[in-house]
């Protein structure tokens, strides 16, 4: 897949079909539209295209209010790639492109740059200055410089019932199959492991702290979580705890996992961690020895949910 990160500067001279969007989680709605965008291009010999931004236009023009994100960019263009795009453009969203009227995002991006011949975009698409723009205004300028535009309309963007507000909201509240269910994968996120407080070694379960690898990234409710990660193209199974450890004062947030049957140095490593399934809250024990209590129900609860579900992981294959 080609990633065009400056597209001021990129010339080509195949013709493109094009959708455009934040896509932020590539969910089961986004597939859609990019099934129907992979199928028109091999129809008619047109490079298959996602055009995206980022930052996100709200973390520019609302950033007090621009909410997390469910992938971030890499993740997204991963994602993008295995679904069979070929073309994936990256605009920098800052104010000068924001200032954009819609006919010179259209003439001078889309039809200049990336000869565009085909649009599929949402019925309520809006776009240019303001978001002034819309599906209407589209298909008058693909009349005006010749591009075919196909519109989604409500009822088929509908009967997907997904959206990454849905999901957003699902991951805040610890629902995590709900959310897994909307993206059609399991939601993810990776880190370096950093050094902790070690605390976990000495109650028998030494944890990998994560560091994310974006601070943009959105991450789910606290609490104890099962999980799992992939190392050597085997599944290890494990716990994790998002927050900030109560019965220990902690005073910052942090990401811990406990992987079972799994002894390695893991320091400095990037990993990636699967989540499957939101077990309790975090609390404060009134003792260590209750917080290492409560840690092995926890074990042998997650332990049982992974061996129930031992059909389902069967069908893993995304990771």
């Amino acid at each position: 897949m080609k990633i065009i990160t400056n597209v001021w500067n990129f010339t080509t001279q195949q013709g493109s079909v094009i959708t455009i969007g934040t896509f932020d989680g590539v969910h089961l709605g986004h597939q859609k539209i990019i099934e129907k965008i992979i199928d028109s291009g091999q129809k008619n010999d047109l490079i298959p295209t996602i055009f995206t931004f980022f930052p996100h236009p709200k973390m520019i023009l609302q950033p007090n209010t621009a909410p997390k994100q469910i992938q971030t960019i890499e993740e997204k263009a991963i994602m993008l790639q295995n679904l069979g795009i070929q073309q994936l453009v990256i605009q920098s969203f800052d104010k000068n492109f924001a200032d954009l009227s819609p006919e010179d995002f259209v003439k001078m991006i889309l039809v200049e740059k990336l000869q565009v011949k085909k649009i599929i975009i949402g019925y309520d698409h809006r776009f240019g200055k303001d978001r002034t723009a819309n599906i209407t205004d589209l298909q008058h300028f693909g009349k005006k410089y010749n591009f075919e535009v196909e519109e989604i309309p409500a009822q088929e963007i509908n009967e997907v019932a997904v959206s990454s507000t849905k999901i957003r909201k699902a991951l805040e509240e610890g629902k995590i199959p709900e959310a897994n269910a909307y993206l059609g994968y399991f939601f993810s996120f990776s880190g370096e492991v950093i050094h902790g407080k070690k605390l976990g070694k000495k109650l028998t379960f030494p944890t990998a702290n994560i560091k994310l690898s974006a601070n943009y990234k959105l991450i789910p409710k606290d609490g104890v979580y099962a999980i799992f990660t992939i190392m050597n193209g085997k599944k290890i199974f494990g716990m994790m705890n998002i927050g900030n450890n109560p019965t220990i004062d902690g005073k910052q947030s942090s990401i811990e996992v406990h992987f079972f049957d799994f002894e390695s140095d893991l320091y400095g490593k990037n990993l990636t961690i699967y989540l499957y399934k939101y077990i309790r809250e975090e609390q404060k024990f009134v003792s260590i020895e209750a917080l290492k209590h409560q840690l092995e129900k926890d074990e042998i609860t997650i332990r049982n949910v992974f061996s129930s579900d031992k059909k389902n992981l069967k069908k893993i294959s995304n990771p």
